[in-house]
């Protein structure tokens, strides 16, 4: 009778754990909160909103990549380089190099911890030059994106605006983007949770089931 006790304790334990390690992976896409919020300040100042463009979500992630990881390098001048875009961006986004369309803004932004999307709008929108930028009646289309580096910080966001026609600029062959993880960028209804540190590790968690399978089994 313990033997079966302690095995029913360990497959409840089993049907839990998967269920939050199952939370802690499926996580909604970061970078779609971010357009969704970035959308919702420009229509409060009666500016238009944005498409939501997968490929040039991809490339705003290609574009934090350019970084490599250091923070320090945000701010001023400092930015890829014009051709990085269609020698390096592009391909490995498998945006169709004919179809990139001109950026009208950019925003970019790092921190040493994760900050969520709506903290994420206040270190972008930090001063009037770049609210300006997001209320550009330049914009037509808008991509979005973030990642951690190594794992975990420094944490970039990046979101860049252009004024493409939404349906035929930054076209992704085949429909759907080149892998580019990590990272989680806006307008492929990808969920994403390799960009961020989830509150529960999944490896603390199978940890834990291991642990408490052995234990049960033990008896």
């Amino acid at each position: 009778m313990a033997v079966f006790a302690h095995r029913l304790l360990a497959s409840a334990l089993l049907a839990l754990l998967l269920s939050a390690a199952s939370a802690a992976d499926t996580k909604n896409n970061p970078a779609d909160e971010l357009v969704a919020l970035l959308n919702s300040n420009r229509t409060a100042a009666k500016a238009s909103s944005l498409a939501d463009n997968q490929g040039l979500g991809c490339i705003a992630l290609q574009y934090i990549k350019a970084y490599k990881g250091q923070c320090d390098q945000v701010g001023g001048n400092k930015k890829p380089v014009e051709s990085s875009f269609i020698d390096t961006f592009a391909p490995n986004c498998g945006v169709q190099a004919t179809t990139l369309a001109k950026l009208t803004g950019r925003l970019l932004a790092c921190q040493s911890t994760y900050p969520p999307p709506a903290q994420a709008l206040d270190m972008l929108i930090s001063d009037s030059k770049s609210l300006q930028v997001l209320h550009s009646k330049n914009h037509t289309e808008v991509g979005a994106a973030v990642t951690g580096t190594s794992g975990g910080g420094p944490y970039f966001w990046c979101v860049l605006f252009s004024n493409g026609k939404p349906n035929s600029s930054f076209t992704v062959e085949g429909g759907v983007p080149k892998t580019a993880h990590p990272g989680c960028f806006s307008g492929n209804n990808d969920a994403c949770s390799s960009a961020i540190s989830s509150g529960v590790s999944t490896w603390r968690l199978v940890s834990a089931l291991l642990f408490s399978v052995a234990t049960a089994f033990a008896f």
